[in-house]
């Protein structure tokens, strides 16, 4: 789970022209996106929250070995609880999280955990989002293209909107798989693009090439 793919294309895809001086990376695990926004932005600040004490410590590592340490910073807590801790709200949440709400095999608790929607619920994550954002913030998530429509919904009963939407496919025959969800507290028509990852097994798309190639060492 150190570098997956909804990972990168959730760092690469998120929208920092609005020059966020404060970001939180929630669900961090071992810092990708966390250190794929140090990369792309100047923020001044850049948290990180991570409940899995293993994930956490190879998050802290990763930071302090990168260029950027004294800009990261690795909570270890449960969402639930950092919420009601805070005070400082952010410009940019940005989050992959946990999403296989079905029943998780017992053979790796460690990787169940990270991907059980139990551990991150989905209202806990736009609920407590929303708390944290400043009033111009933006939420970006990545999440099952099955959740876009019930997202929407949970985001709508917390003064959250839709601004940008971009469903994600892995080759050209196969259903949209992922949802890239940008969210603001300004009511507006979002904007919608696609994405395909590749034309075939291990051939990539010159549209995923572009978005995410400063952050492969080979592509």
């Amino acid at each position: 789970m150190k570098v997956g793919t909804d990972g990168v294309l959730l760092g690469a895809w998120a929208d920092l022209s609005f020059e966020p001086l404060s970001i939180l990376d929630i669900g961090a695990g071992t810092g990708l996106v966390s250190l794929m926004m140090a990369q792309r932005c100047g923020a001044e600040l850049i948290d990180a929250l991570e409940i899995d004490p293993n994930a956490y410590e190879q998050c802290v590592e990763n930071f302090e070995a990168s260029d950027w340490g004294d800009r990261l910073f690795c909570y270890h807590a449960g969402f639930d609880e950092f919420v009601m801790e805070m005070d400082e709200p952010y410009d940019l949440i940005i989050s992959n999280p946990p999403f296989y709400a079905e029943n998780v095999s017992a053979s790796d608790k460690v990787r169940d955990l990270a991907r059980a929607n139990a551990s991150l619920p989905f209202p806990l994550l736009i609920g407590g989002a929303a708390r944290l954002l400043t009033e111009a913030g933006r939420l970006n998530i990545i999440i099952p293209f099955k959740e876009e429509e019930n997202i929407t919904g949970l985001a709508s009963q917390c003064g959250l909107f839709p601004s940008r939407i971009c469903r994600v496919k892995g080759n050209p025959e196969a259903p949209v798989k992922r949802s890239l969800m940008e969210f603001s507290f300004v009511d507006k028509t979002p904007v919608y693009t696609s994405l395909i990852i590749e034309e075939e097994r291990h051939e990539f798309t010159e549209d995923y090439i572009s978005l995410t190639k400063d952050f492969y060492l080979k592509m």
